[in-house]
């Protein structure tokens, strides 16, 4: 074997086998909650979150643009090379082992920095909140439930005066955010959330045009929230991400914990951006299991709510266009990767969890 290429084979090597203990780790969800998401993940995500508060803008996009610059610029260097000829026999086997190395890299520290909360057990199971199933009647009476709710909040903000009808800032959206948290976390710790760190994304309109409304950055530990999209989500969007600072991998979940913190609020807006978002997933499981009840209950929502959909919806077909399939096709294999077999469809499962959680209030 060449002396050249051990280093970099040991190190491939090493890093196989963290890499295999990682995901043998994972394997086991009550080991994962135990070691990683109760005892080291807090730890990390704490620590990541006191560095990138310090920094005004979104630190995570800031480092992904090194990881994919540095990573052009080295695959331009072998191609380029490749093309004149030049590269010797020994850089054509070291280049791409560097590659794999960096991969592996990669892949070891996307699961210790953050990854492994996707092998925890589900955050239903931890909050007590059951799985049965619902019938098309039961899905009814939750859909009737949440248009009554968000008919009440939506006659409370057409009584503000106009003045009062304002856009959150992100410093307004990351405090509002905190203090429905801590009011959680009075009545479990599970909602702990110490040192917030939510971040407007630096390129809004890019982000809109893929689709995106938030995301969470394992590099920095931020919760980034895209500005740019109409304000009444913009309370559960945050509540969402936060909810993958605090360990909550899948999309479902954090979906879950955006709804239940957002309609704990003692702010009406986050209330209604709770309802809000979660109405629309109600609506269209009843849609397509009883059309007939669903054009019962539309008639039912207060015409300014319809009218919030409908900018919605105009807002979307504005920026979105043909590169939403893409990169939704992407993500959908992204969550299939990480233990979320049903894709993009998981988003859905939120329903059964909002009926099992008001189940008593609806009879």
């Amino acid at each position: 074997m060449n002396k050249t290429y051990k280093p970099a084979l040991r190190q491939f090597l090493i890093e196989l086998v963290l890499a295999g203990f990682i995901f043998a780790w994972g394997l086991s969800s009550s080991l994962t909650e135990t070691w990683y998401s109760d005892g080291l993940y807090p730890v990390i995500s704490v620590a990541l979150r006191s560095v990138s508060f310090l920094f005004p803008f979104a630190l995570g996009d800031f480092l992904y643009l090194l990881l994919i610059g540095y990573m052009a610029w080295k695959l331009w260097f072998f191609i380029k090379a490749l093309y004149r000829k030049r590269l010797e026999h020994q850089h054509r086997v070291m280049v791409p082992l560097q590659f794999l190395n960096f991969l592996l890299i990669l892949y070891i520290a996307f699961k210790l920095l953050w990854g492994l909360n996707y092998s925890r057990p589900s955050v239903s199971s931890t909050l007590a909140i059951g799985h049965k199933k619902y019938n098309v009647k039961e899905l009814v009476m939750l859909g009737n439930f949440l248009i009554g709710r968000i008919n009440e909040l939506q006659r409370q903000k057409d009584s503000l005066p106009a003045d009062q009808k304002t856009a959150y800032t992100i410093a307004e959206l990351r405090q509002g955010a905190k203090q429905s948290y801590d009011l959680m976390a009075q009545q479990q710790a599970f909602f702990d959330y110490s040192q917030p760190s939510v971040k407007p994304v630096l390129n809004s309109w890019v982000i809109t045009k893929i689709g995106i409304e938030g995301y969470y950055s394992p590099l920095s530990g931020e919760a980034n929230v895209n500005m740019r999209i109409p304000p009444t989500e913009l309370p559960f969007i945050t509540c969402h991400e936060i909810a993958h600072q605090i360990g909550v991998a899948r999309e479902d979940e954090a979906n879950l914990v955006g709804y239940l913190v957002s309609t704990s609020s003692p702010d009406p807006n986050f209330r209604y951006s709770g309802y809000y978002s979660i109405l629309r997933n109600v609506l269209f499981e009843i849609r397509m299991k009883s059309p007939d009840d669903y054009k019962i209950l539309y008639k039912t929502i207060n015409p300014n709510v319809l009218l919030n959909y409908k900018k919605d919806r105009e807002f979307w077909r504005k920026y979105n266009g043909e590169m939403v399939d893409y990169f939704g096709a992407a993500f959908d294999n992204f969550l299939k990767l990480n233990n979320q077999k049903k894709g993009l469809n998981s988003y859905q499962d939120i329903v059964l969890w909002v009926y099992n959680f008001h189940e008593k209030e609806l009879k």
